[in-house]
Protein backbone atom coordinates (compact mmCIF):
# COMPACT_ATOMS: atom_id res chain seq x y z
CA UNK A 1 0.00 0.00 0.00
CA UNK A 2 1.42 3.53 -1.13
CA UNK A 3 1.51 6.06 1.44
CA UNK A 4 -0.89 8.56 -0.27
CA UNK A 5 -3.95 5.38 -0.48
CA UNK A 6 -3.02 4.63 3.19
CA UNK A 7 -5.46 5.61 6.48
CA UNK A 8 -3.89 5.87 9.40
CA UNK A 9 -7.06 7.17 11.22
CA UNK A 10 -8.05 3.69 12.59
CA UNK A 11 -4.02 2.33 12.85
CA UNK A 12 -1.98 1.46 15.26
CA UNK A 13 0.64 4.28 16.25
CA UNK A 14 3.75 4.35 14.55
CA UNK A 15 5.98 7.39 15.16
CA UNK A 16 8.58 5.66 12.19
CA UNK A 17 5.86 6.22 9.35
CA UNK A 18 5.25 9.57 10.46
CA UNK A 19 8.93 10.47 10.14
CA UNK A 20 9.41 9.29 6.77
CA UNK A 21 6.37 11.35 5.60
CA UNK A 22 8.01 14.41 7.02
CA UNK A 23 11.45 13.51 5.04
CA UNK A 24 9.80 12.82 2.07
CA UNK A 25 7.81 16.03 2.36
CA UNK A 26 11.07 17.87 3.16
CA UNK A 27 12.90 16.39 0.14
CA UNK A 28 15.33 14.92 2.21
CA UNK A 29 17.25 11.72 1.19
CA UNK A 30 15.35 12.59 -2.42
CA UNK A 31 12.54 11.12 -1.63
CA UNK A 32 14.21 7.71 -1.19
CA UNK A 33 13.35 5.09 1.41
CA UNK A 34 16.03 2.63 2.25
CA UNK A 35 15.60 0.61 5.18
CA UNK A 36 17.47 -2.62 6.33
CA UNK A 37 17.14 -5.64 8.22
CA UNK A 38 20.88 -6.77 9.50
CA UNK A 39 20.30 -9.45 11.91
CA UNK A 40 23.74 -11.36 13.13
CA UNK A 41 24.02 -15.69 11.99
CA UNK A 42 24.53 -16.22 16.08
CA UNK A 43 21.06 -17.78 16.56
CA UNK A 44 17.57 -18.37 15.16
CA UNK A 45 14.59 -15.38 14.85
CA UNK A 46 12.40 -15.25 17.00
CA UNK A 47 9.02 -13.07 17.15
CA UNK A 48 10.46 -9.90 18.34
CA UNK A 49 12.63 -9.95 15.15
CA UNK A 50 9.44 -10.78 13.20
CA UNK A 51 8.36 -7.02 14.69
CA UNK A 52 11.74 -5.87 12.80
CA UNK A 53 11.31 -7.64 9.79
CA UNK A 54 7.65 -6.45 9.34
CA UNK A 55 8.60 -2.85 10.49
CA UNK A 56 11.80 -2.49 8.05
CA UNK A 57 10.37 -4.38 4.65
CA UNK A 58 7.13 -3.05 5.51
CA UNK A 59 7.58 0.63 5.64
CA UNK A 60 9.88 -0.29 2.25
CA UNK A 61 6.92 -1.45 0.82
CA UNK A 62 4.70 0.85 1.78
CA UNK A 63 6.68 4.21 0.43
CA UNK A 64 7.79 2.48 -2.55
CA UNK A 65 11.14 2.02 -1.43
CA UNK A 66 13.64 -1.09 -1.04
CA UNK A 67 14.78 -3.20 2.13
CA UNK A 68 18.26 -4.68 2.44
CA UNK A 69 18.75 -7.74 3.84
CA UNK A 70 21.95 -7.82 5.21
CA UNK A 71 23.65 -10.24 7.66
CA UNK A 72 26.01 -8.56 10.58
CA UNK A 73 28.55 -11.46 10.43
CA UNK A 74 31.71 -9.77 12.08
CA UNK A 75 31.78 -12.52 14.93
CA UNK A 76 33.06 -15.76 13.47
CA UNK A 77 33.19 -17.32 16.71
CA UNK A 78 29.45 -17.33 17.90
CA UNK A 79 28.32 -17.30 13.70
CA UNK A 80 26.97 -20.43 11.42
CA UNK A 81 25.91 -20.89 7.79
CA UNK A 82 22.40 -23.22 9.83
CA UNK A 83 22.02 -19.34 11.11
CA UNK A 84 22.38 -18.09 8.10
CA UNK A 85 19.81 -20.29 5.99
CA UNK A 86 17.48 -20.49 8.91
CA UNK A 87 17.15 -16.53 8.43
CA UNK A 88 16.55 -16.45 5.04
CA UNK A 89 14.23 -18.65 5.55
CA UNK A 90 12.03 -17.25 8.17
CA UNK A 91 12.15 -13.90 6.55
CA UNK A 92 10.54 -15.42 2.85
CA UNK A 93 8.05 -17.38 5.10
CA UNK A 94 7.42 -14.15 6.79
CA UNK A 95 6.06 -12.85 3.02
CA UNK A 96 9.10 -10.47 2.15
CA UNK A 97 12.06 -10.55 -0.26
CA UNK A 98 14.92 -8.76 -1.05
CA UNK A 99 15.49 -9.16 -4.66
CA UNK A 100 18.86 -8.29 -5.52
CA UNK A 101 19.83 -6.48 -1.92
CA UNK A 102 21.33 -9.66 -0.03
CA UNK A 103 24.41 -8.48 1.72
CA UNK A 104 26.93 -9.56 4.31
CA UNK A 105 29.25 -7.29 6.35
CA UNK A 106 32.19 -9.31 5.65
CA UNK A 107 31.57 -8.01 1.76
CA UNK A 108 32.77 -4.55 3.28
CA UNK A 109 35.83 -6.01 4.80
CA UNK A 110 38.17 -4.28 2.77
CA UNK A 111 36.17 -1.32 2.98
CA UNK A 112 35.58 -1.07 6.58
CA UNK A 113 39.90 -1.85 7.02
CA UNK A 114 39.98 1.34 4.60
CA UNK A 115 38.16 3.25 6.03
CA UNK A 116 40.35 2.36 9.94
CA UNK A 117 43.48 3.29 7.99
CA UNK A 118 41.52 6.61 7.10
CA UNK A 119 40.67 7.48 11.07
CA UNK A 120 44.25 6.76 11.96
CA UNK A 121 45.91 8.86 9.26
CA UNK A 122 43.95 11.54 10.95
CA UNK A 123 44.35 11.09 13.96
CA UNK A 124 40.97 9.94 14.98
CA UNK A 125 42.27 6.28 15.73
CA UNK A 126 44.88 4.23 17.61
CA UNK A 127 46.71 0.77 18.30
CA UNK A 128 45.69 0.25 22.14
CA UNK A 129 47.45 -2.54 23.77
CA UNK A 130 46.14 -2.77 27.13
CA UNK A 131 44.19 -6.08 27.98
CA UNK A 132 40.37 -6.20 27.86
CA UNK A 133 40.22 -5.64 31.54
CA UNK A 134 42.39 -3.10 31.70
CA UNK A 135 40.73 -0.96 29.32
CA UNK A 136 37.46 -1.95 31.40
CA UNK A 137 38.99 -0.07 34.31
CA UNK A 138 40.49 2.83 32.06
CA UNK A 139 37.20 3.43 30.97
CA UNK A 140 35.54 4.90 34.17
CA UNK A 141 31.67 4.94 35.35
CA UNK A 142 29.35 7.01 35.11
CA UNK A 143 30.14 9.23 37.79
CA UNK A 144 33.98 9.36 37.06
CA UNK A 145 36.11 9.64 33.61
CA UNK A 146 37.90 7.42 32.26
CA UNK A 147 41.87 7.72 31.99
CA UNK A 148 43.65 7.77 28.92
CA UNK A 149 45.37 4.87 27.82
CA UNK A 150 49.61 5.09 28.18
CA UNK A 151 49.29 3.92 24.40
CA UNK A 152 46.91 6.62 23.11
CA UNK A 153 49.59 9.05 21.50
CA UNK A 154 51.32 6.73 19.34
CA UNK A 155 52.74 8.28 16.22
CA UNK A 156 50.60 7.91 13.00
CA UNK A 157 53.43 5.65 11.84
CA UNK A 158 53.54 3.19 14.75
CA UNK A 159 49.52 3.07 14.52
CA UNK A 160 49.54 1.88 11.21
CA UNK A 161 52.61 -0.49 11.24
CA UNK A 162 51.04 -2.20 14.03
CA UNK A 163 47.66 -2.42 12.37
CA UNK A 164 48.98 -3.69 9.61
CA UNK A 165 50.72 -6.27 11.51
CA UNK A 166 47.49 -6.99 13.28
CA UNK A 167 45.83 -7.95 9.74
CA UNK A 168 48.97 -9.94 8.94
CA UNK A 169 48.41 -12.18 12.13
CA UNK A 170 51.52 -11.44 13.77
CA UNK A 171 50.14 -11.28 17.01
CA UNK A 172 47.58 -13.23 19.52
CA UNK A 173 43.94 -12.64 20.71
CA UNK A 174 43.82 -9.60 22.81
CA UNK A 175 47.02 -8.61 22.21
CA UNK A 176 46.08 -5.72 21.05
CA UNK A 177 42.70 -3.61 19.50
CA UNK A 178 42.44 -0.80 17.12
CA UNK A 179 40.38 2.22 19.25
CA UNK A 180 38.72 5.78 18.23
CA UNK A 181 40.42 8.54 19.85
CA UNK A 182 37.22 10.82 20.90
CA UNK A 183 37.19 11.59 24.65
CA UNK A 184 38.12 9.89 27.72
CA UNK A 185 35.71 12.00 29.81
CA UNK A 186 33.11 12.07 27.64
CA UNK A 187 29.37 11.63 29.22
CA UNK A 188 28.47 9.06 27.21
CA UNK A 189 30.81 5.82 27.99
CA UNK A 190 30.39 4.76 24.40
CA UNK A 191 31.91 7.22 23.21
CA UNK A 192 35.33 7.01 25.66
CA UNK A 193 37.56 5.60 22.62
CA UNK A 194 35.46 2.89 22.04
CA UNK A 195 37.23 -0.27 20.14
CA UNK A 196 36.91 -0.55 16.40
CA UNK A 197 38.74 -3.53 15.72
CA UNK A 198 40.15 -6.80 17.50
CA UNK A 199 41.82 -9.93 16.98
CA UNK A 200 39.68 -12.89 16.25
CA UNK A 201 41.96 -15.62 15.09
CA UNK A 202 39.14 -18.16 14.08
CA UNK A 203 37.52 -19.42 10.37
CA UNK A 204 34.80 -17.51 9.00
CA UNK A 205 31.90 -19.00 7.74
CA UNK A 206 31.74 -17.07 4.26
CA UNK A 207 35.63 -15.50 4.42
CA UNK A 208 37.74 -18.72 5.69
CA UNK A 209 40.82 -17.53 7.21
CA UNK A 210 41.58 -14.49 4.98
CA UNK A 211 40.97 -12.51 7.86
CA UNK A 212 42.53 -12.28 11.40
CA UNK A 213 41.15 -8.83 12.89
CA UNK A 214 37.30 -8.19 12.32
CA UNK A 215 35.41 -4.76 12.73
CA UNK A 216 33.35 -4.27 15.95
CA UNK A 217 29.00 -3.64 15.33
CA UNK A 218 29.73 -0.09 15.99
CA UNK A 219 31.65 0.78 13.53
CA UNK A 220 30.45 -2.02 10.71
CA UNK A 221 26.48 -0.89 11.20
CA UNK A 222 26.80 2.85 10.29
CA UNK A 223 29.26 2.19 7.40
CA UNK A 224 27.55 -0.69 6.34
CA UNK A 225 24.24 1.54 6.26
CA UNK A 226 26.46 4.14 4.42
CA UNK A 227 27.86 2.31 1.96
CA UNK A 228 24.28 0.84 0.63
CA UNK A 229 22.94 4.24 1.00
CA UNK A 230 20.33 2.87 3.23
CA UNK A 231 18.13 6.46 4.63
CA UNK A 232 16.77 4.72 7.79
CA UNK A 233 18.53 2.93 10.27
CA UNK A 234 16.12 1.49 12.59
CA UNK A 235 17.20 -0.25 15.61
CA UNK A 236 15.59 -0.91 18.84
CA UNK A 237 15.83 1.02 22.04
CA UNK A 238 19.04 -0.80 23.34
CA UNK A 239 21.04 1.05 20.50
CA UNK A 240 20.12 4.59 21.19
CA UNK A 241 23.10 5.49 23.57
CA UNK A 242 25.01 4.05 19.94
CA UNK A 243 23.81 6.69 17.63
CA UNK A 244 26.62 9.08 19.61
CA UNK A 245 29.10 6.71 17.89
CA UNK A 246 27.24 5.94 14.83
CA UNK A 247 27.01 9.76 14.12
CA UNK A 248 30.83 10.14 15.01
CA UNK A 249 32.22 7.30 12.69
CA UNK A 250 30.43 8.96 9.80
CA UNK A 251 31.07 12.20 10.64
CA UNK A 252 34.92 11.81 11.17
CA UNK A 253 35.25 9.70 7.80
CA UNK A 254 32.98 11.94 5.92
CA UNK A 255 30.56 9.74 4.00
CA UNK A 256 27.19 9.91 3.71
CA UNK A 257 24.94 9.81 6.54
CA UNK A 258 21.75 7.93 6.93
CA UNK A 259 19.45 8.12 10.28
CA UNK A 260 19.52 6.18 12.80
CA UNK A 261 15.99 5.80 14.68
CA UNK A 262 15.08 3.62 17.95
CA UNK A 263 11.72 1.90 18.67
CA UNK A 264 10.78 -0.21 21.24
CA UNK A 265 11.62 -3.76 21.49
CA UNK A 266 8.97 -6.38 21.81
CA UNK A 267 8.94 -8.02 24.76
CA UNK A 268 6.28 -10.56 25.48
CA UNK A 269 4.77 -12.30 28.70
CA UNK A 270 5.57 -15.76 29.49
CA UNK A 271 8.63 -15.61 27.35
CA UNK A 272 12.27 -14.63 26.42
CA UNK A 273 13.53 -13.04 23.77
CA UNK A 274 17.14 -12.88 24.68
CA UNK A 275 19.04 -15.04 22.10
CA UNK A 276 21.30 -15.50 24.64
CA UNK A 277 18.89 -17.10 27.09
CA UNK A 278 17.13 -18.71 23.71
CA UNK A 279 20.74 -20.45 23.09
CA UNK A 280 20.78 -21.62 26.98
CA UNK A 281 17.62 -23.56 26.43
CA UNK A 282 18.86 -25.47 23.32
CA UNK A 283 21.82 -26.37 24.88
CA UNK A 284 20.86 -27.58 28.02
CA UNK A 285 18.12 -29.19 26.62
CA UNK A 286 15.45 -28.06 28.09
CA UNK A 287 13.93 -27.80 24.99
CA UNK A 288 13.83 -30.07 21.70
CA UNK A 289 16.10 -28.00 19.12
CA UNK A 290 15.54 -24.34 18.65
CA UNK A 291 12.01 -25.10 16.65
CA UNK A 292 10.42 -26.49 19.10
CA UNK A 293 6.81 -25.50 19.55
CA UNK A 294 7.22 -23.68 22.61
CA UNK A 295 10.24 -21.41 21.68
CA UNK A 296 8.79 -17.87 20.48
CA UNK A 297 11.33 -18.69 17.44
CA UNK A 298 9.81 -18.01 14.17
CA UNK A 299 10.89 -21.49 13.40
CA UNK A 300 8.65 -23.00 15.94
CA UNK A 301 5.53 -20.62 15.66
CA UNK A 302 5.66 -22.27 12.14
CA UNK A 303 5.94 -25.98 13.65
CA UNK A 304 3.52 -25.07 16.06
CA UNK A 305 1.09 -24.14 13.47
CA UNK A 306 0.94 -20.21 13.74
CA UNK A 307 0.41 -18.82 9.77
CA UNK A 308 2.84 -15.40 8.61
CA UNK A 309 -0.49 -13.93 8.18
CA UNK A 310 -0.94 -13.80 11.88
CA UNK A 311 2.06 -13.38 12.61
CA UNK A 312 2.03 -9.60 10.27
CA UNK A 313 -0.87 -9.23 11.81
CA UNK A 314 -0.13 -9.40 15.64
CA UNK A 315 3.21 -7.23 14.66
CA UNK A 316 0.92 -4.63 12.88
CA UNK A 317 -1.69 -4.85 15.73
CA UNK A 318 0.48 -4.00 18.28
CA UNK A 319 2.12 -0.71 16.39
CA UNK A 320 5.75 0.97 16.86
CA UNK A 321 6.35 2.88 19.85
CA UNK A 322 9.31 4.59 21.63
CA UNK A 323 9.16 3.06 25.11
CA UNK A 324 9.19 -0.24 26.43
CA UNK A 325 6.33 -2.43 27.26
CA UNK A 326 5.34 -5.90 28.03
CA UNK A 327 2.78 -7.32 25.53
CA UNK A 328 0.13 -10.14 26.54
CA UNK A 329 1.08 -13.28 24.84
CA UNK A 330 -2.64 -13.44 24.51
CA UNK A 331 -2.55 -10.62 21.44
CA UNK A 332 -0.69 -13.03 19.64
CA UNK A 333 -3.15 -16.31 20.40
CA UNK A 334 -6.12 -13.85 19.41
CA UNK A 335 -4.38 -12.90 16.17
CA UNK A 336 -3.53 -16.68 14.96
CA UNK A 337 -7.09 -18.07 15.92
CA UNK A 338 -8.57 -15.23 14.30
CA UNK A 339 -6.44 -15.93 11.31
CA UNK A 340 -7.20 -19.92 11.65
CA UNK A 341 -10.51 -19.30 11.96
CA UNK A 342 -11.19 -17.93 8.59
CA UNK A 343 -9.04 -20.67 6.60
CA UNK A 344 -8.74 -23.82 9.02
CA UNK A 345 -10.48 -26.68 7.76
CA UNK A 346 -12.86 -28.39 10.93
CA UNK A 347 -12.16 -31.98 11.49
CA UNK A 348 -13.16 -34.32 14.39
CA UNK A 349 -10.34 -35.84 16.90
CA UNK A 350 -10.55 -37.67 19.92
CA UNK A 351 -7.81 -37.00 22.16
CA UNK A 352 -8.47 -39.24 25.45
CA UNK A 353 -11.09 -41.67 23.62
CA UNK A 354 -13.79 -43.40 25.47
CA UNK A 355 -15.34 -46.33 23.53
CA UNK A 356 -19.07 -46.07 22.90
CA UNK A 357 -21.27 -48.75 21.73
CA UNK A 358 -24.58 -48.38 19.79
CA UNK A 359 -26.39 -51.59 20.44
CA UNK A 360 -29.52 -50.74 18.28
CA UNK A 361 -27.56 -49.93 15.63
CA UNK A 362 -26.82 -52.70 12.66
CA UNK A 363 -23.28 -54.51 12.84
CA UNK A 364 -21.27 -54.14 9.91
CA UNK A 365 -22.93 -51.12 8.86
CA UNK A 366 -21.03 -48.02 8.06
CA UNK A 367 -22.73 -44.79 6.59
CA UNK A 368 -21.34 -41.50 5.17
CA UNK A 369 -22.47 -38.75 6.82
CA UNK A 370 -21.65 -35.43 5.05
CA UNK A 371 -20.03 -32.63 6.82
CA UNK A 372 -19.30 -28.58 6.42
CA UNK A 373 -15.30 -28.30 5.81
CA UNK A 374 -15.41 -24.53 7.22
CA UNK A 375 -18.78 -22.85 8.03
CA UNK A 376 -16.67 -19.18 7.44
CA UNK A 377 -15.76 -20.63 4.14
CA UNK A 378 -18.57 -21.62 1.85
CA UNK A 379 -16.07 -22.54 -1.00
CA UNK A 380 -14.43 -25.24 1.54
CA UNK A 381 -16.91 -27.56 0.11
CA UNK A 382 -18.01 -30.72 2.32
CA UNK A 383 -16.78 -34.09 2.78
CA UNK A 384 -17.46 -37.45 3.87
CA UNK A 385 -17.05 -39.11 7.22
CA UNK A 386 -18.25 -42.05 8.11
CA UNK A 387 -20.33 -43.23 10.88
CA UNK A 388 -20.53 -47.13 12.36
CA UNK A 389 -21.45 -48.84 15.27
CA UNK A 390 -18.92 -48.75 17.53
CA UNK A 391 -17.54 -45.29 18.03
CA UNK A 392 -15.06 -42.88 19.97
CA UNK A 393 -16.07 -39.75 22.39
CA UNK A 394 -13.60 -37.21 24.73
CA UNK A 395 -13.29 -38.88 28.08
CA UNK A 396 -14.35 -35.71 29.32
CA UNK A 397 -17.65 -35.80 27.49
CA UNK A 398 -18.98 -38.16 30.20
CA UNK A 399 -19.53 -38.23 34.03
CA UNK A 400 -21.27 -40.93 35.92
CA UNK A 401 -22.44 -38.38 38.51
CA UNK A 402 -23.26 -35.42 36.49
CA UNK A 403 -23.30 -32.09 38.10
CA UNK A 404 -26.54 -29.85 37.33
CA UNK A 405 -25.10 -27.70 34.83
CA UNK A 406 -23.08 -30.76 33.21
CA UNK A 407 -24.87 -30.70 29.81
CA UNK A 408 -22.73 -33.45 27.87
CA UNK A 409 -23.03 -37.57 28.42
CA UNK A 410 -24.14 -39.71 31.58
CA UNK A 411 -26.47 -42.54 32.37
CA UNK A 412 -29.85 -42.09 30.74
CA UNK A 413 -28.81 -38.76 29.20
CA UNK A 414 -29.34 -37.69 25.72
CA UNK A 415 -27.16 -36.02 23.65
CA UNK A 416 -26.61 -35.57 20.06
CA UNK A 417 -23.55 -36.55 18.01
CA UNK A 418 -22.29 -33.98 15.88
CA UNK A 419 -24.03 -34.26 11.67
CA UNK A 420 -25.19 -37.66 13.17
CA UNK A 421 -27.65 -39.18 15.69
CA UNK A 422 -29.18 -38.39 19.22
CA UNK A 423 -27.79 -40.95 21.47
CA UNK A 424 -28.77 -42.09 24.89
CA UNK A 425 -26.29 -43.65 27.52
CA UNK A 426 -27.95 -46.70 29.02
CA UNK A 427 -24.74 -48.72 30.50
CA UNK A 428 -21.53 -48.06 31.71
CA UNK A 429 -18.86 -50.28 31.64
CA UNK A 430 -15.53 -50.18 34.19
CA UNK A 431 -12.51 -52.08 34.27
CA UNK A 432 -11.45 -54.24 37.47
CA UNK A 433 -10.10 -50.77 39.35
CA UNK A 434 -13.40 -49.19 38.99
CA UNK A 435 -12.38 -47.11 35.43
CA UNK A 436 -14.83 -46.56 32.81
CA UNK A 437 -13.90 -48.14 30.25
CA UNK A 438 -16.68 -47.75 27.48
CA UNK A 439 -20.19 -46.65 27.37
CA UNK A 440 -23.54 -48.99 25.51
CA UNK A 441 -26.23 -46.66 24.01
CA UNK A 442 -28.84 -46.52 21.92
CA UNK A 443 -29.43 -44.00 19.17
CA UNK A 444 -32.92 -42.55 17.31
CA UNK A 445 -32.51 -43.61 13.99
CA UNK A 446 -35.34 -40.38 13.54
CA UNK A 447 -32.08 -37.79 14.31
CA UNK A 448 -29.83 -38.27 11.50
CA UNK A 449 -28.35 -35.16 10.83
CA UNK A 450 -28.59 -33.99 14.35
CA UNK A 451 -32.08 -32.83 14.94
CA UNK A 452 -35.35 -34.61 15.98
CA UNK A 453 -38.44 -34.21 13.91
CA UNK A 454 -40.65 -34.45 16.86
CA UNK A 455 -39.26 -30.87 17.76
CA UNK A 456 -37.27 -32.29 20.67
CA UNK A 457 -34.01 -30.76 21.95
CA UNK A 458 -30.87 -31.80 23.69
CA UNK A 459 -28.04 -29.25 25.31
CA UNK A 460 -25.49 -31.33 23.99
CA UNK A 461 -23.55 -31.65 21.13
CA UNK A 462 -20.26 -34.10 21.41
CA UNK A 463 -17.80 -35.22 18.43
CA UNK A 464 -16.66 -38.57 17.52
CA UNK A 465 -14.93 -40.91 15.53
CA UNK A 466 -15.95 -44.13 13.84
CA UNK A 467 -13.30 -46.68 15.80
CA UNK A 468 -13.59 -48.79 13.07
CA UNK A 469 -12.18 -46.07 10.22
CA UNK A 470 -10.10 -43.70 12.86
CA UNK A 471 -6.29 -43.31 12.54
CA UNK A 472 -4.44 -43.78 15.42
CA UNK A 473 -2.00 -40.78 16.18
CA UNK A 474 -0.05 -38.68 18.24
CA UNK A 475 -1.03 -35.15 20.17
CA UNK A 476 1.09 -32.68 21.61
CA UNK A 477 -0.14 -30.11 23.71
CA UNK A 478 1.45 -27.16 24.39
CA UNK A 479 1.05 -24.29 27.10
CA UNK A 480 3.35 -22.02 28.20
CA UNK A 481 6.76 -22.46 28.47
CA UNK A 482 7.43 -20.42 31.27
CA UNK A 483 4.99 -19.88 35.16
CA UNK A 484 5.67 -16.35 35.76
CA UNK A 485 4.69 -13.51 33.41
CA UNK A 486 7.89 -12.09 33.39
CA UNK A 487 10.81 -14.87 33.33
CA UNK A 488 13.46 -12.11 33.41
CA UNK A 489 12.24 -10.63 37.16
CA UNK A 490 13.08 -14.36 38.37
CA UNK A 491 16.74 -14.89 39.63
CA UNK A 492 17.37 -17.53 37.11
CA UNK A 493 14.83 -17.41 34.11
CA UNK A 494 15.14 -21.31 34.11
CA UNK A 495 13.25 -21.64 37.60
CA UNK A 496 10.50 -20.86 36.50
CA UNK A 497 10.38 -23.09 33.20
CA UNK A 498 6.77 -24.48 33.28
CA UNK A 499 7.16 -28.60 34.49
CA UNK A 500 3.54 -29.38 32.52
CA UNK A 501 4.19 -27.13 29.06
CA UNK A 502 4.13 -29.92 26.89
CA UNK A 503 1.45 -33.40 27.51
CA UNK A 504 1.66 -36.03 25.10
CA UNK A 505 -1.59 -38.03 24.10
CA UNK A 506 -0.02 -41.10 22.12
CA UNK A 507 -4.01 -43.13 21.81
CA UNK A 508 -6.03 -40.09 20.19
CA UNK A 509 -8.09 -40.96 17.29
CA UNK A 510 -8.93 -39.08 14.14
CA UNK A 511 -11.15 -39.08 11.24
CA UNK A 512 -9.69 -40.92 8.11
CA UNK A 513 -9.28 -37.80 6.42
CA UNK A 514 -6.16 -36.91 8.69
CA UNK A 515 -4.27 -39.88 7.94
CA UNK A 516 -1.77 -38.71 5.37
CA UNK A 517 -2.11 -34.94 6.67
CA UNK A 518 1.19 -32.90 5.04
CA UNK A 519 3.37 -31.54 7.79
CA UNK A 520 2.56 -27.79 8.40
CA UNK A 521 -1.06 -28.70 7.31
CA UNK A 522 -3.59 -26.51 10.12
CA UNK A 523 -7.27 -27.33 11.02
CA UNK A 524 -9.86 -26.97 13.88
CA UNK A 525 -10.45 -30.08 15.44
CA UNK A 526 -13.65 -29.08 16.51
CA UNK A 527 -14.54 -28.44 20.52
CA UNK A 528 -10.69 -29.26 21.02
CA UNK A 529 -8.57 -26.23 19.35
CA UNK A 530 -6.41 -25.62 16.29
CA UNK A 531 -3.69 -28.41 15.56
CA UNK A 532 -1.19 -28.49 13.20
CA UNK A 533 0.67 -31.55 11.33
CA UNK A 534 4.31 -32.09 12.87
CA UNK A 535 7.34 -32.93 10.56
CA UNK A 536 7.65 -36.09 12.73
CA UNK A 537 3.93 -37.44 10.69
CA UNK A 538 4.34 -40.54 9.12
CA UNK A 539 1.85 -42.32 6.39
CA UNK A 540 -1.01 -43.74 8.96
CA UNK A 541 0.62 -42.11 11.78
CA UNK A 542 0.19 -38.65 12.11
CA UNK A 543 1.59 -36.29 14.80
CA UNK A 544 -0.33 -32.91 15.72
CA UNK A 545 0.81 -30.09 17.39
CA UNK A 546 -2.23 -27.81 19.47
CA UNK A 547 -1.37 -24.86 17.99
CA UNK A 548 -3.86 -22.60 19.86
CA UNK A 549 -7.27 -23.20 22.13
CA UNK A 550 -10.62 -22.48 20.93
CA UNK A 551 -11.56 -20.15 23.90
CA UNK A 552 -10.61 -16.54 23.36
CA UNK A 553 -8.96 -14.82 25.60
CA UNK A 554 -9.02 -11.09 23.89
CA UNK A 555 -11.31 -9.76 26.10
CA UNK A 556 -9.03 -10.31 29.31
CA UNK A 557 -6.83 -8.26 27.21
CA UNK A 558 -9.45 -5.74 26.58
CA UNK A 559 -10.86 -5.30 30.37
CA UNK A 560 -6.95 -4.88 31.69
CA UNK A 561 -6.63 -1.99 29.73
CA UNK A 562 -9.66 -0.35 30.82
CA UNK A 563 -8.02 -0.25 34.01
Amino acid sequence: MTDAKRDDSAAPPNFIRHIIREDNASGKFDGRVVTRFPPEPNGYLHIGHAKSICLNFGLAQEFGGVCHMRFDDTNPTKEEAEYVESILEDVQWLGFGWGEHLYYASDYFEQLYGFAVRLIETGKAYVDSLSADEIREYRGTLKEPGRESPFRNRSVAENLDLFQRMRAGEFEDGAHVLRARIDMAAPNIIMRDPTLFRIRKAHHHRTGDAWCIYPMYDFTHCLSDSIEGVTHSLCTLEFENNREIYDWVLDALGVYHPQQIEFARLNLTYSVLSKRKLIQLVAERHVDGWDDPRMPTISGLRRRGYTPEAIRSFCERIGVARRDSMVDFALLEYSIREDLNRRAPRVMAVLKPLKVVIENYPEGEVEELEFINNPEDPSAGTRKVPFSRELYIEQDDFMENPPRKFFRLGPGREVRLRYAYFITCTDVIKDDAGRVVELRCTYDPATKGGDAPDGRKVKGTLHWVSAAHGVPAEVRLYSALFTEENPAECEDFRSCLNPDSLELLTDCRLEPSLAEAAPGAGYQFERMGYFCADRDSRPGRPVFNRTVTLRDTWAKIQKKQKK
